[in-house]
């Protein structure tokens, strides 16, 4: 690249990043992705250097984030607030190790690794042991004063804890990470989009949003947390690890992240690294990488810094769970209930590894919601690292080209009316003979949380019944290996296995059986309810309505969706050809009306000690109780483990018995009995 090219490129990514910050930091309503700004910061600090007389102090690679908002009182931080560099590879995590190593004149270095919140870094500043004053980070040097949103995060010390050993210095400025927690998040962005205003893009827009509010009575509503991880100019006191400084805050009552760890040599931080990619699926928060810094204190002041990150610290940075792409189209599926779902089909893009091209919009009024149209630029997301979503729309990518998409007036798949009930939100095929209900209803009677068939998936099943073997769920058991032969990619060992898988489907649990069906609204937890009320599936074909309702759990709408399944003639001649085939639901002993919660429902808050709470709600159910993930007015317990929810709250004020874990365990304990 010539030098004048070069210096165009530079003007032209040091306008696109000032832009960006202001979205991210400012306006906490990012437009692109985390990996897409790293990248357009990369190719910013590697053309300043092959150009140096370009590197000029006021380039966005030497400034910290954005200037902070005017509508907040702007509040200095006694020492700077730098950003963290980042990694994006082992060989780059190896080659910061080499250099401290180099720079220290030392081979045996102890580091400290932290997994890396994404969220919102804000310095609190203590007098006395005192909180007097907080801020965001702004732009390194001079952030938003948001001293009374900070104190409404629970968790949040407003004085240190006196009884620690540790002796409280006259003055510490600390520094921490404002997130929140992803369920936390869906639950507002649900709360968001009912009230017609825009949903959050990740939790760490969800927290800065939450903390910059004027108004604090609106971040106290907020489910905001933190954790402390550093700390910058303190007197009265001295540290001289950064892993002591961790402990200290901790024994003062700060809540620090149980996940950090002392690390010696980088063999061992690789394999925390992995270990926080394995584990980062299963937190309750978001992480978007690890962070490694120098434990000894002395050693980071010796390394400094350079330009606006610290040398004595790397961010080191997991694949990206969020990117930007396109929709080329909006296509319509139908499930095995009727219920047609529009897909999103984008530009490929890898977002954490994984090439996505395809994601669910769930239904008409999301789309209108999120304002989503074909040729949109989106943020995409995979939930959970899993299924893809779109979060929203870039709108300051419009065109004008862009085209308003409206569900189909006739099934896509057979051609039929298609309707929309007023107290639903999805549209559906009425035609119960639809071929893609058909092979959708066979591949959930086959699926894992059906009778799962080895060997019988989606397109095995679509498969044998494009080719007119099955036609329900029952036909399944009248194939022969003969018939499976003629058809493609089956061979003699394929064929035989799934000829077998079949044969040891045939005396499934009650539950199972029930939920295989697909009758609407019957999940699987109903599906363990009607097992247990009724006991075997001829009790349960014979129930009238009023009979269902007595159930408790079972409400008008699903006694007449069971109801209508077994009246329905279609229905009743699968179900004489299951019994003609040998399939035999094993029965399930009715639950006596002396069980011992027979009829008592209970809700769990928090973390429990003594057990995980899928334990807890395996042991209530079995002795006849009922678990929901919500209150009602039908529930008799709250059981409140460690750092209680919302529920908590709702509880009390409902007048709903509450348990602490203890009593819990009594209770458990002396029903078993």
């Amino acid at each position: 690249m010539d030098k004048d090219a070069a210096w165009e490129r530079i003007a032209e990514l040091r306008n696109i990043i000032g832009y960006h910050n202001k979205r991210y930091y400012q306006q906490d309503n990012p437009e692109i992705s985390d990996i897409g700004y790293d990248r357009l910061l990369r190719e910013l600090q590697e053309l300043e250097k092959l150009f140096p007389d370009e590197n000029i102090a006021s380039s966005p690679t030497h400034r910290v984030g954005a200037a902070p908002l005017t509508k907040f009182a702007p509040l200095e931080h006694p020492s700077p607030m730098l950003s963290l560099a980042n990694a994006f590879s082992t060989e780059e995590i190896i080659d910061f190790d080499s250099r401290i190593k180099k720079l220290t004149a030392t081979d045996s270095l102890s580091y400290v690794a932290e997994p890396k919140l994404d969220g919102l870094a804000v310095n609190l500043l203590y007098e006395n042991g005192r909180f007097i004053r907080g801020a965001t980070r702004g732009d390194g040097l001079t952030g938003e004063d948001v001293t009374q949103n900070l104190k409404t995060i629970s968790t949040l010390p407003l004085q240190i804890n006196k009884n620690s050993s540790q002796p409280i210095p006259d003055f510490i400025e600390i520094r921490g990470e404002v997130y929140m927690e992803v369920a936390s998040l869906q639950k507002l962005n649900r709360r968001r989009l009912d009230q017609g205003d825009e949903p959050f893009a990740n939790p760490r827009n969800a927290a800065a949003g939450s903390l910059r509010q004027l108004d604090s009575k609106i971040s106290a509503r907020r489910p905001l947390n933190i954790f402390l991880y550093a700390i910058g100019n303190v007197h009265g006191a001295g540290f001289s690890s950064h892993w002591e400084v961790l402990q200290t805050l901790a024994a003062w009552g700060f809540p620090v992240n149980p996940l950090i760890q002392m690390i010696t040599g980088i063999d061992m931080f690789l394999e925390y690294f992995a270990k926080m990619g394995d584990l980062r699926k299963s937190l309750p928060y978001e992480i978007d990488g690890v962070v490694l810094k120098v434990n000894n204190l002395a050693l980071q002041t010796t390394l400094g810094s350079v330009s606006r990150n610290p040398r004595w610290a790397i961010a080191c940075k997991f694949p990206a769970t969020q990117e930007t792409t396109i929709i080329n189209d909006i296509i319509v599926q139908v499930g095995r209930t009727g219920s047609l779902t529009p897909v999103a089909i984008m530009e490929p893009v890898n977002v954490g590894g994984v090439t996505v091209s395809r994601a669910t919009l769930h239904n008409e009024d999301e789309i209108l919601k999120k304002d989503i149209r074909i040729g949109d630029t989106v943020v995409i997301q995979r939930a959970g690292d899993v299924i893809p979503e779109v979060v929203k729309v870039v709108l300051s990518k419009r065109t004008g080209n862009e085209k308003i998409f409206k569900m189909p007036a006739h099934c896509p798949e057979c051609g039929s009316d298609v309707v929309r009930e007023e107290s639903e939100v999805a549209h559906r095929c009425i035609n119960l003979s639809c071929p893609a209900q058909i092979k959708e209803h066979i591949s959930h009677f086959a699926s894992r949380g059906g009778l799962d068939i080895e060997g019988l998936g989606e397109k095995i099943s679509a498969q044998l019944f494009d080719a007119r073997l099955i036609y329900d769920p029952a036909d399944l058991y009248y194939l022969t290996k003969e018939r499976l032969l003629e058809l493609d990619r089956h061979g003699e060992k394929s064929a035989q296995n799934l000829i077998d898988s079949l044969e040891r489907s045939k005396k499934p649990p009650l539950n199972k059986f029930i939920y295989a069906l697909g009758i609407r609204n019957v999940g699987e937890h109903i599906a363990k309810i009607l097992a247990r009320k009724f006991g075997s599936i001829e009790k349960l074909m014979a129930a009238n309505f009023e009979e269902l309702t007595a159930v408790y759990e079972i409400g008008p709408e699903i006694a007449a969706s069971i109801t209508q399944f077994f009246q329905e003639p279609k229905n009743k001649t699968v179900m004489e050809k299951f019994q003609k085939a040998g399939v035999m639901p094993q029965e399930t002993a009715a639950i006596i009306k002396d069980s011992p919660l027979q009829g008592i429902s209970f809700v769990f808050t928090g973390t429990m000690e003594s057990m995980p709470r899928s334990e807890a709600k395996a042991i209530v159910e079995n002795l006849g109780g009922s678990v929901h993930s919500g209150t009602t007015g039908k529930t008799t317990y709250v059981v409140a483990g460690r750092e209680p929810g919302s529920k908590l709250d709702k509880a009390r004020t409902s007048g709903i018995t509450i348990l602490g874990e203890e009593e819990f365990l009594k209770l458990i304990n002396r029903q078993a009995l």
